[in-house]
């Protein structure tokens, strides 16, 4: 794929881990799924950071548009399994620092979603996010137009869970439609999957 970058947005390297991690962690402190898994900030910051690292840059492409906003994608057929020694640390931070319960929440919450993932190709958005104090600045925009441009040019469709309502209008507003709702489990909040066709150059 050929994507083309604005000026303030960079591709991120195995070296930005830790700020990847900061900036989607902030990102997703109110997102109420992750709160229902997690229960607490240092939970999903810990996971969010894990994952960055051992997942995600490593198999996936990373940017970032300065300290304020961060973004992971994935092949749909790349693997988005954590190796072993990552799976123990993900689950140590989870133990120390979610709530109770928080370990089976996340495994089931996985389960349940690599069960509804599409199978046919597409480009999968794992998180878009911004911190807290570079909200309504364009960064999401910024973030997100350069792979779906990059996907129109491919014909390749575009796959996301939306895990909080509120950015329901940014994502239909890019061109994502309502596929389904997803019960991550029992009394969790909605899990929105939503699907993007490419659209024709």
């Amino acid at each position: 794929m050929q994507i083309n970058l604005p000026d303030n947005v960079r591709a991120a390297t195995q070296a930005d881990w830790r700020q990847l991690g900061d900036i989607t962690s902030e990102a997703f402190f109110d997102d109420p799924v992750n709160k229902w898994i997690f229960g607490t900030n240092r939970a999903i910051k810990s996971a969010f950071t894990i994952l960055a690292r051992d997942v995600y840059l490593k198999n996936g492409l990373c940017y970032l548009a300065g300290d304020g906003g961060a973004t992971m994608w994935s092949l749909a057929d790349a693997n988005r399994n954590p190796p072993p020694m990552a799976m123990l640390s993900l689950v140590s931070g989870v133990m120390r620092w979610g709530t109770k319960g928080a370990i089976k929440r996340a495994i089931a919450a996985g389960e349940v979603m690599d069960a509804n993932h599409p199978h046919e190709p597409h480009m999968y958005l794992f998180t878009i996010g911004t911190r807290k104090a570079a909200r309504g600045k364009g960064l999401g925009k910024a973030l997100i137009r350069p792979m779906l441009e990059a996907c129109d040019h491919d014909g390749l469709p575009a796959y996301l869970e939306n895990s909080n309502p509120e950015n329901t209008g940014f994502y239909m507003s890019h061109g994502f439609d309502h596929m389904k709702y997803i019960e991550v489990g029992p009394g969790a909040p909605p899990l929105q999957a939503m699907w993007r066709k490419p659209k024709p150059s």
